[in-house]
């Protein structure tokens, strides 16, 4: 028998497993709606790769909706990351630890590996501890590396709790309608040069800003 993991708390175990069953109830209560998933979904059986990007405070929903799929997801190495990772490590995510800054920090070199497996990435650009909805180089940095292009994901739900942190976390209520919507892939290039980040890294950070309206909009029965 293995030692117990003296580096963390003795309930960590039992509460990230506590804490997967909470989500996956709650999950189970919201109508889904779907706005260009089966699209994108049907490229992705195809094989293609891609880089999902959604903000922090609206990643709940796409924890149940792409659970199982070993997804490697960008988790920060903050106190509250390892309770996290072992969450959606029991809804069967795969996980990079580290920050989402450019190029040498060890969660971009996690992901590198990941894409090398040809493993589908999840990031969120302006985690883990904001500015809230402002991208961060490191996720133009890891379209160009990967080649892999950038995904643009939202969801909004009709009733939800937000709560007080940096990002506004939103916690959709039971039996609310739930709107999961992809926007159009970004592909960035190659070996992009330093000068021509910040431009990528805004054309990203308002692709996402538009699907997030979208999403709104239809979670809240509001048109345009």
């Amino acid at each position: 028998m293995s030692p117990p993991d003296r580096r963390h708390p003795w309930w960590m175990p039992l509460a990230a497993e506590a804490s997967a069953g909470l989500v996956l109830a709650l999950g189970a209560t919201w109508h889904l709606v779907h706005v260009r998933v089966h699209e994108r979904e049907a490229q992705l059986d195809r094989g293609e790769r891609c880089i999902f990007a959604f903000w922090h405070a609206r990643l709940l929903p796409l924890v149940v909706t792409h659970r199982r799929r070993s997804i490697a997801v960008l988790i920060s190495q903050h106190r509250d990351g390892e309770l996290i990772a072992r969450i959606i490590a029991r809804l069967g995510f795969l996980t990079g630890r580290g920050s989402s800054t450019r190029g040498g920090e060890e969660g971009i070199r996690d992901m590198l590996r990941h894409a090398e497996d040809h493993r589908l990435l999840g990031l969120t650009p302006d985690g883990p501890r904001g500015p809230a909805e402002r991208v961060k180089p490191g996720l133009v940095y890891l379209a160009s590396r990967t080649g892999f292009p950038v995904l643009p994901v939202a969801t909004a739900a009709s009733r939800e709790w937000t709560f007080d942190s940096w990002d506004r976390f939103r916690l959709p209520l039971p039996f609310s309608r739930v709107v999961v919507a992809y926007g159009s892939p970004i592909a960035v290039p190659a070996r992009l040069a330093e000068p021509e980040v910040d431009a990528w890294r805004v054309r990203i950070e308002g692709a996402i800003h538009d699907v997030t309206q979208e999403a709104d909009r239809l979670a809240t029965g509001r048109t345009p």
